[in-house]
């Protein structure tokens, strides 16, 4: 019998065909310990979880009432993901119980995303396409000539966490000024990556682009507004593969519809996945993806590793390496920490 429970929820996380636990396991060999599976509903866990040692969270919200729940025993809650909006963060923290994530692991494939969908909303790809399939091939040509060149216009990023400085890189060699807002975030770092700070205002009036990079955090829910999509330029063309609930859908709905902005660029929704009277189904005005930005070949065996590695640090009484809530040390119940990384959380 292991020394140690990991306490799961039954099932993959990301939609992803599940395949045991071969990844998260390989860091862990040599430590005692076992990934059990238990029910995905808050009770059920609840009652599973009352001896485990540590928590895989995946296929489930972690409410309050489940971490507090959780055993003495249990000595932090590890996710695969970059966002931890699935946990309560406070609630962990007053127990003293570390909450980790995978901040760097998809960081270029969400960039490469954001770009794409830049540059797909820009040229009208999707437009495109149709127009050469429904034999409208002389339609093309006229409605590129209503836009601009790409270089020399602006990218506004709001956040300014790992994803949003590898698109400022991707979008320098197109000739893009790029500029950033991001209360949390030093000018100074901004500039070493040769963006310029910026007012949310700013970024809002002087972006023919606007990629949003803010997490799902209790303040950023709902960020942008009615008077936020009033404040973009008609020509903007507006990026989301952060967070769907960071932007009140209804507002850029109501954007697109009457031409506050020209286009939208969306890999996450508010509800996901959508319903079918989600009207942004059936506008041409916008390119869709399904929450599917951070995806690649080494999206699964990358975050599963991480997850293993975390596991085995707090089982081996050290600290782990991507705490999202690092102020939570003092009532740790890992008392032979060892700093390997303070990684800044889900900045995405």
């Amino acid at each position: 019998m292991a020394k140690f429970k990991i306490a799961t929820p039954a099932g993959a996380s990301f939609s992803t065909a599940g395949g045991g636990y071969d990844y998260e396991m390989e860091p862990l060999e040599g430590i005692e310990a076992e990934i059990v599976e238990g029910p995905a509903d808050a009770d059920g866990f609840i009652r599973f979880a009352a001896d485990a040692d540590a928590v895989y969270a995946k296929g489930m919200k972690f409410s309050r009432k489940v971490v507090e729940a959780l055993p003495e025993t249990c000595r932090a809650i590890v996710l695969g993901s970059v966002g931890v909006d699935s946990i309560d963060i406070a609630a962990a923290t007053a127990r003293g119980m570390p909450v980790t994530n995978c901040p760097d692991t998809f960081i270029e494939e969400v960039a490469d995303h954001a770009m794409m969908l830049l540059l797909a909303g820009f040229r009208r790809t999707i437009e495109q396409d149709r127009m050469v399939r429904e034999g409208r091939w002389r339609e093309g040509r006229p409605a590129l000539l209503q836009i601009p060149r790409l270089m020399g216009l602006t990218l506004g990023l709001i956040a300014f966490g790992h994803v949003a400085r590898a698109v400022a890189k991707r979008a320098k060699p197109f000739g893009l000024r790029v500029i950033a807002y991001d209360p949390y975030i030093e000018e100074l770092v901004m500039v070493e990556h040769g963006v310029l700070p910026a007012t949310l205002e700013e970024v809002l009036s002087q972006s023919d682009f606007v990629s949003m990079h803010a997490p799902a955090t209790p303040e950023a829910e709902g960020m942008l507004t009615e008077k936020h999509f009033r404040l973009m330029k008609k020509s903007a063309v507006f990026i989301n593969t952060g967070r769907g609930p960071t932007v009140q859908e209804s507002a850029l709905i109501k954007a697109l519809q009457e031409g506050w902005i020209a286009h939208a660029g969306l890999d996450v929704l508010e509800i996901e996945p959508p319903g079918d009277n989600n009207p942004i189904l059936g506008m041409t005005n916008v390119t869709l993806s399904a929450h599917t930005a951070s995806a690649s070949a080494r999206f699964d065996p990358a975050r599963k590793r991480h997850v293993g590695r975390e596991l085995a640090l707090v089982l081996s009484g050290k600290w782990p390496m991507s705490c999202v809530n690092p102020s939570v040390l003092a009532g740790s119940k890992l008392r032979r920490w060892q700093p390997v990384s303070m990684e800044r959380g889900p900045n995405s």
